[in-house]
């Protein structure tokens, strides 16, 4: 098994790591496609461009709140069940809605909920098991790089791959794709030996469940400020095609934030790091919250495009770096749900950020519109740091725990020195 400070390869080829990660990217496709293949679907059945985005925005927040619940589920019953039930009630909710389309109205709506509500938690799932697959806390760090690195692939791939879908068959069939592609994914890592064998630790029956860890807490509000910055970006790319010549001018930006972040996710993969996660991810927060106010210069294309890279060259470090931490401070029996609600932090945050981002930029302008994306970026540091002394020790974790079956489920002690 790799050990630590060896590449990405040594780690793919850890037994089951090459497969867990590929089926989850595979499974989180829907993701990535979704609201482009429901938006192009409407339009094409003569639904206008606000009833189209508001049904977007619903599978969107959907997704939001039925993550940490079929999170918590899983950690209750295990992996298999709950995310293959959760895949086809989704996969038939995208299939609705190509056979209903936007009339009557209560259809379609009930359609969108329930293919983005019921969407299988492959996210938290994977963080869950790496800690099972790999041996140390290393080589689990580096797959969480290899994780944030590979979400900027996927969200690149997702809409041109609804684009050759509609090119080549139709818009209902992009939508029945997006649903057997979620199918599809799951099925590989249910179907896996860690997938099926991986149980929960023992937990302590809590109506809050993952949310009564103060360190959680603090986490997903600094989650949630990235998530606003993210969103940010999305749209104000969008602004400054428009005040650059439009055409491809955006989507070149945003290429170049992912790749950015890419770069960045898979050099802090690539070595070793010593020391307690915590206070590594109060570093990278701030060199995250220094890289988006460049943007509100808004240079021509030739200068915006390297700040684009440099914006999102600490984004997959901190998201990697934040996995780890959340791993340390879930409660004992909740960290697939813990992640879940990670998901769901970004996601609400990032809706919030690309309205923020379009009003700013409306009423102040393109630079304004960046602006926010660095306020996002400076609030979530100001959160780490102002809360250093509850994230020191993880809370209600750490130490190997043993599950209802008698295996060890690996969480690697607060002490612990990479």
């Amino acid at each position: 098994m790799a050990g630590p400070g060896t590449g990405y390869g040594d780690l793919l080829r850890t037994r089951h790591a090459g497969r867990l990660l590929g089926g989850t990217l595979l499974g989180r496709l829907p993701n990535a496609m979704a609201a482009l293949a429901i938006v192009l679907f409407l339009r094409s059945e003569g639904a206008g461009y606000g009833l189209a985005g508001t049904l977007s925005a619903l599978y969107g927040a959907a997704v939001a709140v039925g993550q940490p619940l079929l999170g918590r589920a899983v950690d209750r019953r295990g992996q298999p069940r709950v995310m293959t039930a959760a895949a086809l009630l989704s996969g038939a909710g995208f299939a609705l809605l190509a056979a209903n389309g936007p009339r009557p109205l209560p259809v379609a709506v009930a359609a969108v909920v329930l293919a983005g509500v019921a969407t299988p938690p492959l996210e938290g799932g994977l963080r869950a098991l790496w800690p099972a697959v790999l041996r140390d806390e290393q080589q689990v760090q580096k797959a969480y790089a290899l994780d944030a690195a590979a979400q900027e692939v996927l969200f690149t791939v997702g809409p041109l791959l609804v684009t050759l879908v509609v090119s080549a068959a139709s818009q209902a069939a992009a939508l029945i794709v997006t649903g057997v592609l979620g199918v599809a994914g799951t099925l590989v890592v249910i179907t896996s030996g860690p997938s099926r064998d991986w149980r929960a630790a023992p937990r302590e029956a809590h109506w809050l469940g993952a949310l009564r860890s103060p360190g959680l807490a603090v986490l997903l509000g600094a989650f949630f400020f990235v998530g606003i910055a993210l969103g940010t970006v999305s749209l104000a790319a969008v602004a400054y095609g428009d005040a650059h010549g439009g055409g491809p001018v955006a989507a070149y930006v945003l290429a170049a934030n992912g790749a950015g972040a890419l770069i960045g996710g898979l050099g802090y993969g690539a070595r070793g790091w010593s020391g307690v996660p915590e206070r590594r991810l109060r570093l990278l927060s701030v060199g995250l919250a220094l890289c988006f106010p460049p943007l509100m210069l808004v240079p021509g294309v030739g200068w915006m495009l390297p700040l684009a890279a440099l914006s999102g060259l600490f984004l997959a470090p901190t998201l990697a770096c934040g996995f780890l931490v959340v791993d340390r401070h879930a409660p004992s029996g909740t960290v697939t749900e813990a992640f879940s609600w990670v998901v769901t932090a970004i996601g609400v945050g990032a809706a919030l950020g690309t309205a923020a981002a379009g009003l700013a930029a409306q009423h102040g302008g393109t630079a304004a519109g960046f602006g926010v994306a660095g306020a996002g970026g400076a609030v979530a540091t100001l959160v780490l740091l102002s809360t250093s002394r509850i994230l020191t020790v993880p809370n209600l974790a750490g130490g190997s725990e043993k599950d209802r079956n008698g295996a060890v489920e690996p969480r690697f002690s607060s002490t612990h020195q990479a």
